[in-house]
């Protein structure tokens, strides 16, 4: 993130694209973060409310995909205020008051968590529809609602024991400087005094970050995700080999029975097709992060110095647009979400319709009064 520092001659960083990936950061990059995170954030918001609805959360899928939404939901809030603080307000300083290091350390930690959280979670879906596909007669049973909270609960979990290691990394240091010939301390965050003595564990962090957060889910997608494309051909042969007999007569129960197996393997096929979607967006987001730390590991603090922080920006905005882009991808590609999204709107306008409608009868007052005569009877007067 900081391009000022002197680049080192034994490491190569890609030359203009590294100057682009510097001129993004510097001049585009918190106005762009911020509107991907507002717009993420309301289209998380329309997840959660159409995936909890009462005929959507019997499905565990469901559930999985609404634990991911909070996450990423959560993240993009985080990201708002750092975005504007550290990009538009200090303009990517490095010395802070002491609240301040504090905030931009916590910045770090919870974006590690909150992000490996996501990952579980992404993980946790493709093994979920692995399962679910792969062992249609142990379904009830391999994904039952329990083992679906369960799930849910070591995703979240997980992540904390996973980046402990990245915890401990970063520290906040003082950092004396003279100014109307006083000196003022100030605070920095910078590598823990251990990883800048002992490159030796730098690495061994790096190693942890790159295979167990990133590569080796990537990988385990990777393969579910060719696996589910492969159930997904082999599902549209079978239909076309028994629309070839439909010209068969067959009895009336049969017929039945073939429509709704061919409804149920069409809504399969839609939601497989959704989650390859969602897995992929995944791999192109997080497959660079793995590479980048595994190289780190092998080349050590020059390559983190020098590369990895002058791509920290991109790799930062492609991960938050895979967090906001779930909800156009749930519309296009699952009709039961649409028509879930449409009934919980349509409902909302409806009534705010007839709210409007009974204040616009009762407008404007009526301008009548009533008096009494003396015989008792009653007159109005306009």
């Amino acid at each position: 993130m900081d391009g000022n520092v002197p680049q080192d001659k034994n490491v190569d960083c890609g030359g203009s694209l590294r100057n682009a990936a510097l001129k993004y950061g510097n001049d585009y990059h918190p106005y762009l973060a911020i509107m991907v995170c507002v717009f993420g954030t309301v289209a998380n918001l329309l997840n959660i409310a159409v995936l909890t609805r009462k005929d959507m959360v019997c499905f565990p899928i469901n559930r999985i995909l609404t634990a991911l939404a909070i996450a990423d939901m959560v993240l993009m809030i985080e990201y708002i205020p750092y975005a504007y603080y550290y990009y538009m307000v200090v303009r990517k300083y490095k010395d802070f008051t002491y609240p301040e290091a504090v905030y931009m350390l916590f910045h770090v930690d919870i974006t590690n968590f909150l992000h490996t959280t996501s990952i579980c979670l992404t993980l946790t879906l493709a093994i979920w529809r692995y399962l679910a596909i792969g062992y249609p007669q142990k379904s009830t049973i391999l994904c039952s609602e329990r083992r679906c909270t369960l799930a849910i609960a070591l995703s979240y979990i997980l992540p904390a024991i996973l980046c402990a290691p990245t915890y401990i990394t970063t520290t906040i240091t003082e950092d004396p400087i003279i100014e109307n010939n006083e000196t003022v301390t100030l605070y920095r965050i910078d590598l823990n005094k251990i990883f800048q003595e002992d490159k030796t564990l730098l690495k061994i962090n790096f190693w942890i970050y790159a295979v167990f957060i990133k590569l080796l889910p990537c990988c385990i997608l990777t393969v579910i995700s060719f696996w589910l494309i492969h159930t997904l051909f082999k599902a549209k042969k079978r239909n076309k080999y028994l629309r070839s007999y439909d010209c068969v007569p067959l009895k009336e129960i049969e017929k039945d029975v073939t429509r709704k197996v061919s409804k149920s393997e069409r809504r399969a096929d839609r939601t497989t097709k959704m989650l390859v979607a969602v897995l992929f967006l995944f791999l192109i987001t997080e497959f660079p992060q793995g590479i980048f730390g595994l190289l780190i590991g092998i080349k050590g603090k020059d390559l983190f110095l020098e590369c990895y922080q002058s791509y920290g920006e991109i790799m930062d905005i492609l991960a938050l647009i895979n967090g906001a882009i779930n909800f156009i991808l749930y519309c296009c590609m699952n009709r039961m979400f649409r028509a879930t999204f449409g009934q919980l709107f349509k409902h909302r306008i409806l009534c705010l319709n007839n709210c409007r409608n009974a204040v616009l009868n009762k407008w404007p007052p009526s301008l009548e009064t009533h008096t009494t005569v003396g015989n008792g009877t009653s007159a109005t007067e306009v």
